[in-house]
């Protein structure tokens, strides 16, 4: 567009002046020098249609009315404001600054003397006008005046159609990506809306089977520590019934926690500010001495290694999968080596991160298999595959197994930052 432009101005500006620059007034070959030199500057302006294309636009009018310049450059940049503006009020009066410009310019030299006018030298015999021999033209000057306000009107209205048709192409695209983005966004709320239903089937049949057999668990568990305190009074019968309060209050822990899940399945808005880490799902000092005090209530013979440090600034993300990692490797050793001795090992501190350690022995494998039913289970089962997916997911690593004396290990590295 660039190259266009220049040439046009130049042609003519080139005229301007008369057939010989030598003949000209020492004024007139400066004024031509000035405009032939901003014909090669002016068409740069151009490169600003797409930031400001009004002020491009009218510096290219003015300029085509102030020089002796072809409307070139600004029918170019008329057509960047139609294709980059829709404002209707705009859209007119550009449109009208421009067919005026255009007119201006054009018949600005038709009316000159032939010897100084491109038009007329367009309508000149063949062989006139150069080589120091007279132009000839056939035409008369009301014919030549026509022609250029005909084709003044014939660039405008081009340069108008095209800017206008630039602009309907770039609606309809944008239109076409809207309608996407439309069907995208009905398509995610259909998806949403299946998971939802789906969360809301796994919601009731959580609470007609999970929530009513843990309320059995806790109501046999009443009942039991109802029976053992009729019993004759000794130690058997206090533990007993200490046990059997043990499993009740657990039980409506439990079932507590059940009704807690299930409603977040019911309602995936609050679920993410229930997900998010408290004082109670995060490793904190108290949250790990709970832990500790429920496992040795529950029967459990716990041996601790405690080593934390600054526990307060452990990032939260990383504390609440901590806590998790504790309370799997306890609920797993739990299930899998009742009665068996456990080790817990908890390091944390800005150094290291956070390290945590549980080993448990395990009843020996069968015969010709080498890992233990526990190993197994735990590896076939969604608790420590979980664990280590969510470890791995905050810059953490995570191992389990049985080694060769069956002794079962868990044991997790979590950084500092996750």
């Amino acid at each position: 567009m660039i190259p266009v432009a220049a040439f046009f101005c130049l042609a003519q500006a080139s005229f301007m002046g008369g057939p010989s620059f030598d003949a000209m007034s020492g004024g007139m070959k400066a004024w031509t020098s000035v405009s032939v030199l901003f014909a090669l500057a002016l068409p740069f302006a151009l490169l600003w249609r797409d930031a400001r294309p009004e002020p491009v636009f009218w510096c290219c009018a003015a300029a085509v009315a102030v020089f002796p310049y072809a409307p070139m450059p600004m029918l170019m940049a008329l057509t960047g404001v139609l294709a980059r503006r829709s404002d209707p009020r705009c859209t007119v009066r550009v449109s009208l600054a421009g067919l005026a410009a255009s007119l201006y310019a054009e018949l600005r030299d038709a009316v000159r003397p032939t010897g100084f006018s491109f038009w007329h030298q367009l309508f000149a015999e063949p062989g006139t006008g150069s080589n120091g021999v007279p132009a000839v033209v056939n035409a008369s000057n009301a014919t030549v005046i026509a022609t250029a306000a005909v084709v003044a009107l014939i660039e405008t209205a081009a340069a108008v159609l095209l800017g206008l048709h630039i602009r309907s192409r770039a609606r309809l695209h944008e239109a076409d990506a809207r309608a996407q983005a439309a069907q995208h966004h009905a398509e995610n709320l259909q998806s949403d809306l299946t998971s939802q239903q789906l969360a809301d089937a796994i919601a009731a049949e959580a609470h007609d089977t999970l929530a009513h057999s843990l309320s059995l668990i806790a109501l046999n568990a009443s009942a039991l520590r109802t029976e053992a305190s009729r019993l004759e009074d000794s130690p058997e019968t206090r533990e007993l019934a200490h046990k059997a309060e043990d499993i009740r209050r657990q039980a409506a822990g439990a079932l507590d926690e059940a009704h807690s899940i299930i409603n977040m399945l019911r309602d995936p808005a609050q679920a993410w500010e229930q997900l998010a880490p408290s004082a109670d799902t995060s490793l904190t000092r108290e949250s790990l001495d709970g832990l500790i005090a429920d496992a040795r209530n529950g029967g459990m013979r716990l041996n601790t290694w405690i080593d934390v440090r600054q526990l307060s600034d452990l990032d939260d993300g990383v504390a609440k999968i901590a806590y998790r990692a504790v309370q799997e490797g306890l609920t797993n050793a739990r299930r899998h080596a009742p009665g068996q001795p456990v080790s817990l090992e908890v390091g944390v501190g800005p150094d290291q991160g956070v390290h945590l350690h549980i080993s448990n022995p395990v009843e020996a494998s069968d015969a010709g298999s080498s890992e233990d039913s526990a190993t197994a289970e735990a590896r076939n089962g969604a608790g420590l595959p979980g664990l280590a997916a969510r470890v791995k997911s905050a810059g953490g690593a995570c191992r389990f197994g049985e080694d060769d004396r069956h002794v079962f290990h868990l044991d997790v590295t979590l950084p500092w930052r996750g």
